[in-house]
């Protein structure tokens, strides 16, 4: 794999086509195509298909992006502090389970960052499990999200937030209109965002819970891709229930009816301990947990279908 391969690859993940990877990275079409068309032969894997919504991944194509983030992401957060150490700002590297950064992250930076005017906030999606490894490396200050368990002793963490997933689908699904057993939902399609690969969490246990078979799983470059899907009637989705309190109360979505069909979890934030921390990571973890930031989270606007970028996004808030 070469560094032009992952960023076409990137791209294509990022925007949602080959025509926009290849106007944001200046090159043909064809360029971006040949590019990941080498990822896919010499990794064996068609890493994507196309939807209606936009991108459905394989497990393995996701595996990529994620690794992709890793390795570019790296090189460009070098680049950038380097130039803004030269401005006087200060940077601080976040990283998040794709459920958390999606649906709260949004409402928590935009409060967080308006209280310092020179930090910039860099967010980063990261399996759980990938999480102590990069806080002991100090690729990232703190992290946000699901906590892997067990936590590697010489790292702090403290749950700041609990959630509920629920299972919804479009008002007119045969499902919604009354209870159903497990078989019945086992055999639907489950539409599922990122959240789903990453094997710990509400999401996955949910999925888990039911026995889904991988065929019945479409996974979605982001969550709210799979409950667009969802309310076109193409099959069940598992969601935050802040986040789809609007969509039910709307009637654009309904809830599956089944004593089963929901799971709860809990957020953490993580850190090294005192002695290693940043600064601006230690006001983060402080802050997190006040009633201001919980109430930020719960009432974001999260980042809709057009607007979310996947887990090869870094977004900078200054």
């Amino acid at each position: 794999m070469t560094p032009a391969q992952l960023r076409a690859f990137s791209a294509v993940v990022r925007l949602g086509s080959v025509k926009a990877a290849a106007e944001e990275l200046g090159v043909s079409e064809p360029a971006v195509s040949l590019h990941v068309g080498q990822l896919r032969r010499e990794l064996g894997d068609r890493l994507f298909t196309r939807t209606a919504s936009g991108l459905a991944f394989t497990p393995g194509g996701l595996k990529l992006a994620r690794r992709a983030t890793e390795m570019l992401g790296l090189a460009d957060r070098t680049v950038r502090e380097v130039s803004q150490a030269g401005r006087g700002r200060r940077t601080l590297s976040v990283a998040a389970c794709s459920l958390f950064a999606e649906h709260a992250a949004p409402g928590l930076i935009d409060l967080f960052t308006g209280r310092a005017r020179d930090l910039d906030v860099e967010l980063s999606v990261h399996h759980p499990r990938h999480v102590p490894q990069l806080l002991a490396g100090r690729v990232v200050d703190l992290a946000l999200g699901t906590r892997p368990d067990p936590l590697p002793g010489g790292l702090v963490h403290r749950a700041f937030m609990t959630y509920e997933i629920v299972l919804v689908a479009a008002p007119g699904h045969p499902l919604v209109a009354g209870p159903v057993d497990r078989s019945a939902l086992r055999e639907q399609t489950w539409l599922l965002g990122p959240a789903a690969a990453e094997d710990i969490g509400g999401v996955p246990c949910l999925v888990a819970s039911f026995g889904v078979p991988e065929h019945r799983q479409h996974i979605f470059q982001s969550h709210a891709a799979a409950l667009a899907e969802a309310e076109r009637g193409e099959g069940v989705a598992p969601a935050l229930s802040f986040a789809v309190r609007e969509a039910l109360a709307a009637g654009r979505l309904a809830r599956v009816d089944h004593p089963a069909a929901h799971a709860e979890g809990a957020w953490s934030v993580m850190v090294l301990p005192d002695h290693g921390q940043v600064a601006a990571a230690a006001e983060l973890v402080r802050f997190v947990s006040t009633p201001r930031a919980l109430q930020a989270m719960l009432r974001g606007t999260g980042v809709g279908i057009r607007r979310f970028r996947p887990a090869v996004h870094v977004t900078l808030w200054s």
